[in-house]
């Protein structure tokens, strides 16, 4: 049986990691929630839910995702597969299986949930969110003839191919560092239509003007940099 552990940054996501949890698949062997500096329930939510909870105080996306790998990578049975999910149930969660089953049946290192128009809810993603998904692909397809469409943070990959990336990004540009280390290494990748709707609360990125500049600065420089490598 394949092991799949799932990983949640989570900065007060109280109202909504309930049911992140919830949806997720039996399937599952381990979801682990790492809540990044909450002052709500997240924890206490997350913990009756069943989840394993572990504290990032250092504020960053990036930050809670690493932790969460470095607490599986201090485990004694390796896992097949991790899932990065967001715990503000924009995504839906039981859709899992659809990620993980072209890595199970069809030996793909990694898949990215593309939160395609098409199954989008109306107003789920702010002007700025799509603009820079189109900017951010656009680039990568020009400069290195890469075939993604989106950053979406709902994401499978072989366990042992995540490592081979050597993530280092604290903040706004996991995913598209997560990415473009992909192309670099020449892992196998495909993307799979998922569902998208109206996150639980308020975005601490795209639903501030900061964060969705200082997240555009980042993405791009992340670009720009291996560009010229």
């Amino acid at each position: 049986m394949t092991n799949i552990k799932v990983i949640i940054p989570a900065f007060n996501e109280a109202d909504s990691i309930t049911q992140v949890i919830s949806k997720i698949p039996d399937t599952v062997s381990e979801i682990i929630v790492v809540s990044n500096s909450s002052t709500d329930d997240t924890i206490k939510n997350a913990k009756s839910a069943g989840a394993t909870v572990l504290s990032e105080n250092r504020k960053g996306y990036g930050y809670a995702c690493l932790c969460g790998m470095d607490y599986v990578a201090k485990q004694s049975k390796r896992p097949d597969i991790i899932v990065f999910i967001d715990g503000d149930y924009s995504d839906y969660p039981e859709e899992l299986d659809k990620l993980v089953v072209p890595i199970i049946e069809k030996d793909i290192d990694f898949v990215i949930g593309a939160r395609v128009k098409r199954l989008r809810e109306e107003g789920s993603m702010t002007p700025q969110q799509v603009f820079g998904n189109w900017l951010a692909t656009f680039l990568m397809k020009l400069l290195f003839r890469a075939t993604f469409t989106d950053l979406g943070p709902f994401r499978a990959i072989k366990y042992d191919k995540l490592l081979t990336l050597e993530m280092e990004d604290k903040t706004y540009g996991w995913t598209v560092e997560m990415q473009l280390k992909a192309l670099k290494r020449k892992l196998t990748y495909v993307e799979v239509p998922v569902r998208y709707k109206k996150r639980i609360g308020v975005s601490k990125v795209s639903g501030t003007v900061k964060g969705s500049i200082f997240a555009g600065v980042k993405i791009l420089g992340w670009i720009f940099k291996y560009s010229i490598k």
